[in-house]
């Protein structure tokens, strides 16, 4: 496998876009195509023992910013890395792309610059998505988080097939449960597009066990969550921030307590255990659903651990045939609701 990973992306570019390509491409074993200012990026190659790994650079003399605009930026410069490297994957010589860059700007980047891929025959907008940590065995899979803040119900209804391929197909789950975000359980909650989007779901051939609620996330009571982008994004944003301000509070309190901070101590396994199934370094990146190609985006946040879990999804998502999957499944959800007009 041959895979784009954008070196200039992060917030803490090349130095660690660099480093987690090289332990990639050391784990892996398959080729990561550095994508960017080639100086900066042999710079931070020379940190490094890279004797025997399959790592090439490909230069691109632009960056995307975080702050820019994404629309405007991609299409003034088209000698972007994330541009450059989603052309790598149009044109046959990456099988996918990771960038832990502007997430607009991949998005637009995909849709409508020298790097287009386009969307998959049949999907109608694509979704960015993300992994939830739960109390179950496997995470959530939540989708749209900020792509799409005013949805459709037909979008809607195929971002709950697109994360049922990526929960089988990536994360290995059989047959996941499916469900819409909503304000309420029953059928009748939610804004029009939800309650239009349920009533499909439940024509088709999927999982689907209806609406939860904000307050269900972290409890696994369904394996993939569709949502438009401004509720989703809120969400997930919400949550991340109570599970810091958490972490937190306990270790202030533990601090203020000498019995509390003995205990602390002989309990520190089981709180490094819970700190690392929360740990998003963990699960890397998540991919961007709908565009003909696989592409995963990163928090601009990560590490060197972050990016090399996010090239681990993008392998992961090639070895699944994600984008033959969803293909089909599209497909297939669309000669239903045909017939079923």
């Amino acid at each position: 496998m041959r895979i784009a990973l954008d070196a200039m992306g992060s917030d803490h570019a090349p130095e660690v876009d660099v480093a987690g390509g090289v332990r990639a491409a050391r784990r892996f074993g398959q080729e990561i195509i550095l994508v960017g200012r080639r100086e900066a990026i042999e710079k931070e190659l020379a940190k490094h023992d890279t004797a025997g790994l399959a790592l090439s650079i490909v230069h691109a003399s632009q960056v995307v910013e975080m702050g820019e605009h994404p629309s405007r930026a991609v299409r003034q410069k088209s000698d972007a890395s994330m541009v450059v490297g989603l052309k790598l994957v149009r044109e046959g010589q990456a099988d996918a792309f990771v960038s832990a860059g502007n997430s607009g700007g991949v998005l637009a980047a995909a849709l409508a610059s020298a790097g287009r891929l386009g969307r998959i025959p049949g999907v109608l907008r694509p979704a960015l998505s993300t992994v939830i940590p739960t109390l179950t065995d496997h995470p959530s899979f939540l989708l749209d988080i900020g792509a799409n803040t005013d949805c459709k119900p037909e979008w809607l209804v195929q971002f709950a097939i697109m994360g049922a391929v990526y929960a089988r197909k990536v994360l290995g789950i059989a047959n996941p449960r499916v469900a819409l975000l909503a304000n309420g359980e029953e059928d009748i909650k939610g804004n029009q597009a939800v309650q239009v989007a349920h009533q499909i779901l439940r024509q088709l051939e999927l999982n689907f066990v209806g609406n939860i609620e904000g307050k269900d996330l972290p409890f696994g009571l369904a394996n993939v969550i569709a949502s438009d982008g401004f509720v989703g994004n809120v969400a997930i944003k919400t949550a991340e921030g109570i599970a810091k301000m958490l972490l937190t509070l306990l270790r202030e309190e533990i601090k203020k307590r000498p019995l509390a901070l003995l205990g602390g101590l002989l309990a520190k396994p089981a709180f490094k255990a819970a700190a690392a199934k929360l740990d998003y370094r963990q699960y890397g990146g998540a991919p961007l659903l709908g565009v003909n190609g696989i592409v995963v985006v990163a928090h601009g946040r990560s590490d060197a651990l972050a990016i090399e879990n996010a090239v681990r999804v993008a392998i992961e998502a090639i070895q699944g045939d994600l984008i033959g999957a969803i293909r089909q499944d599209i497909k297939n959800a669309l000669e239903t609701l045909g017939r079923a007009a």
